[in-house]
């Protein structure tokens, strides 16, 4: 008669573990992917982050974007151009990217952490200048530097100010975009955003959200733990490829600079934040020093 009351009852008792171990803790989630435009799992996401804070943890979300600003540059007829995987930042393009990341998905994502219960702060640009940026160049194949224009990398993160947001209980939303020498913009990407954000806090985890289940191994089997020395041969080797290698290698800098553990899911799973965090067997893949 009480089965499926105790079935729930051993649940939580599973999560109470973590939840001692993790209360007070800082704990990053880069928000992106596929969990960004569905409606229902946008507000599942977000609505088990606030439960996060309501049980004593310290989330803070820096979100992505990339296909809303792609879409936005195609509906304005404005090129599109990439080198490397980082997206070539024009003062044309720029503006479409504060747009975008702040004016539209940020306030979007604060608004729906307010409905869920939440208490909730939206950081961008030059609003808080949170993130402090400096202009990024890259190599072509011939060695030669390239230019991005405004795209950025992370200089600094005004962190100690967050924490006094997060210690009246407020959940830091940040859009990748970071302010430099004299107030100038820049596009950041948003996985080596959030490594800089959990780095600069020493962060319990960062956890990435992606749309692959996480890792997988030589058999296509998911790798549920690995740690950075293996997951550098990994690289080497090519079982660990495309897309995923710029995000492995976010995970490693935010674990030599004292990031305890980082956590790769596919955030299209229903509820996967908790299922990752307070369960022993996990859902993705959790990379370690």
């Amino acid at each position: 008669m009480f089965d499926r009351l105790i079935k729930r009852a051993k649940v939580v008792i599973e999560a109470l573990p973590y939840l001692m171990e993790f209360h007070g803790k800082v704990i990053v989630i880069k928000y992106g992917g596929s969990a960004m435009h569905d409606p229902e799992l946008k507000k599942s996401i977000l609505r088990d982050i606030v439960f996060l804070k309501y049980v004593g943890m310290h989330p803070v979300i820096v979100h992505g974007g990339g296909p809303d600003i792609s879409k936005t540059l195609k509906r304005r007829k404005i090129e599109s151009r990439f080198v490397k995987g980082l997206r070539v930042t024009t003062k044309e393009v720029m503006k479409v990217v504060e747009y975008v990341l702040g004016k539209k998905v940020n306030r979007e994502i604060v608004s729906i952490l307010k409905k869920s219960g939440g208490k909730a702060k939206g950081f961008y640009g030059k609003k808080g200048k949170v993130i402090k940026a400096k202009k990024q160049w890259v190599k072509d194949k011939e060695g030669k530097y390239v230019d991005l224009g405004f795209t950025g990398m992370v200089d600094g993160i005004r962190y100690r100010f967050l924490n006094k947001w997060m210690k009246k209980g407020y959940i830091p939303v940040l859009s990748p975009i970071g302010v430099g020498s004299g107030g100038k913009l820049y596009n950041i990407n948003a996985d080596s955003a959030a490594a800089a954000v959990a780095a600069f806090f020493k962060a319990e985890k960062l956890i990435l959200l992606t749309n692959v289940r996480g890792v997988m191994g030589k058999d296509d089997k998911l790798v549920s733990e690995v740690n950075a020395y293996r997951t550098q041969k990994m690289i080497k080797s090519g079982v660990i490829s495309g897309g995923m290698i710029p995000k492995v290698k976010c995970g490693l800098y935010a674990l030599k600079k004292g990031v305890q553990k980082v956590h790769i899911i596919d955030g299209q799973i229903p509820h996967a934040l908790l299922l990752e965090l307070f369960t022993d067997t996990g859902i993705g893949t959790m990379v370690v020093k």
